[in-house]
């Protein structure tokens, strides 16, 4: 029988821990927010960048939150096309867009290049996105487990 951790903290430690992450340059929940986010487990990757954005009001403070706000954004995507006539799933795609356009807002100070993200290159996906949204007029998911985004890799 698997014990879940009922503090939601500690489960979010387990989860990190179990991903294998070694400390280096990075926070090790940092880095798991990659790894969640890269294999499309955005609800995870949201979790995970929590646990450390809720430790402290920094100098990242406003960038980690703005990578919550991305990772939400394509939890809603995701939920999206698993139930698109879902009374309420399938009208995921308005939250959807204002949670990019709020991480543009709170990652858009830390341009060109943040804790080892490119993102350039994360904005230019954040605009395709909410763009091709808005062409369909919050009609077509353009999101797609096939060709799931993946944030650049990190540089030290």
């Amino acid at each position: 029988m698997t014990i879940h951790p009922k503090n939601k903290a500690t489960r979010i430690a387990a989860h990190v821990e179990s991903l294998g992450l070694e400390a280096g340059a990075y926070d090790p929940c940092y880095f798991g927010y990659f790894r969640c986010f890269n294999a499309g487990e955005y609800y995870e990757a949201h979790d995970v960048l929590e646990h450390l954005w809720l430790q402290g009001r920094d100098e990242n403070y406003a960038f980690y939150k703005g990578l919550i706000q991305l990772a939400g954004a394509f939890v809603h995507l995701k939920k999206q096309k698993a139930r698109p006539h879902h009374p309420t799933d399938g009208r995921r795609l308005y939250p959807a867009v204002r949670l990019f356009w709020l991480a543009e807002a709170n990652l858009a100070s830390y341009r060109p290049m943040h804790l080892g993200l490119d993102l350039e290159v994360t904005f230019g996906m954040m605009e395709d996105y909410v763009a091709r949204i808005l062409a369909s007029e919050y009609t077509v998911n353009p999101w797609h487990p096939e060709s799931a985004p993946v944030l650049p890799r990190l540089h030290a």
